[in-house]
This record gives structure tokens, C-alpha cells and sequence, in this order.
């Protein structure tokens, strides 16, 4: 399948199951709250330019912001981890290595290590930078940092979840273009 057009149909996929499934869910005990959506970002190929990462981003948050009717609430978190993203990736991989030769982040690209902890800090910062838009309305702190802790542990349970149902073939770069 055309690299266009998979990540066309996940960024369809992760809207929908996020507005239609994630966000119907009631809040578990107040402090978990179920968020995959921000995956797209994650999953996205390493050879992405920072401007359209960035661009793809802020379209992606704000057309989920539009489904939700809340302007900016995951817009600014899709966006900081798309500008947080490739400094990440410098950091966890040898450049001559691993994004030299795979196509987009996943296990088998990265290791399970790095993966992990590529995956783990995203989600922390997502969720850190969510909660407090969320929190600067309420104001209670001890809410503040239990949705954080709580809501990112939901989220990448459902993201090792995910990563064992849809496993992804790690397809290698050729030099053909």
C-alpha cells in the first residue's frame, strides 16, 4: 500500500476511533481518561519534514478539536509532540543505523527499548500538556497530576495494545524513489 495513502486511512481511522468509541467512554474513576489519537503523530514516517509534520499536526488536532467543539484543547498537544518529535528520535537512534534503514518508528525499527521510551515521554508531555489546558479551567491540583499519571497510563496501555493487534511490518528504504 501506497505510504500516502495508509497514513490517509490512519488519520481517518484514529479520528473516528477517538470521536466515535475513546471519547464516549466515561472518565474511569475521573482520573482515566482514554486517549490513542496522538499515535498518528507518532507513527508517522522519518523522513516527514518538520514544517509538514508541524502542518500535519495542527490539521490533525484541529479537525479532531472540530469534531469535540473544543478549539485548541488537542490541537496544542498534537502540535508540541509533532515539534518534540524528531529531537526525540535524534536522541534514541543512530543516525547511520535504524532511520537509514525503516520507514517509520516501531519496535522493530527502533528496539523495544527505545521504542518504549520514545513512546512513554510523547505520551507523558501529550498528556502533561492536555491535562493542564484542562486543568487551568478547574484550578485542583491534586486532579491535575492524577489525570496525568492516570490517563497516561490508560493511553499506553492502549498503545502496546494496539501495537500487538496491528502489528506493523517494519518495511525497510530502497533506493528506488
Amino acid at each position: 500500500m501506497n505510504n500516502l495513502l495508509k497514513n490517509i486511512i490512519r488519520f481517518i481511522l484514529f479520528i473516528l476511533v477517538q470521536v466515535y468509541i475513546l471519547n464516549q467512554v466515561p472518565p474511569l474513576h475521573r482520573y482515566f481518561v482514554p486517549y490513542l489519537y496522538f499515535l498518528f503523530i507518532l507513527w508517522l514516517p522519518f523522513n516527514t519534514s518538520r514544517f509538514a509534520l508541524l502542518l500535519i499536526a495542527f490539521v490533525y488536532g484541529f479537525t479532531l478539536d472540530c469534531f469535540t467543539g473544543w478549539y485548541g484543547f488537542f490541537t496544542a498537544p498534537t502540535v508540541l509532540i509533532a515539534y518534540l518529535r524528531p529531537f526525540l528520535l535524534n536522541l534514541l537512534i543512530a543516525q547511520d543505523t535504524t532511520e537509514q534503514s525503516y520507514i517509520e518508528p516501531s519496535i522493530k525499527s527502533l528496539g523495544l527499548a527505545p521504542y518504549s521510551l520514545y513512546v512513554i515521554l510523547l505520551t507523558f508531555i501529550h498528556h502533561c500538556y492536555l491535562v493542564l489546558i484542562e486543568w487551568l479551567h478547574f484550578g485542583n491540583f491534586s486532579l491535575f497530576i492524577g489525570k496525568v499519571i492516570g490517563s497516561t497510563l490508560l493511553s499506553l496501555l492502549l498503545i502496546f495494545i494496539t501495537e500487538m493487534l496491528f502489528f506493523r511490518k517494519a518495511k525497510y528504504r530502497t533506493n528506488a524513489a
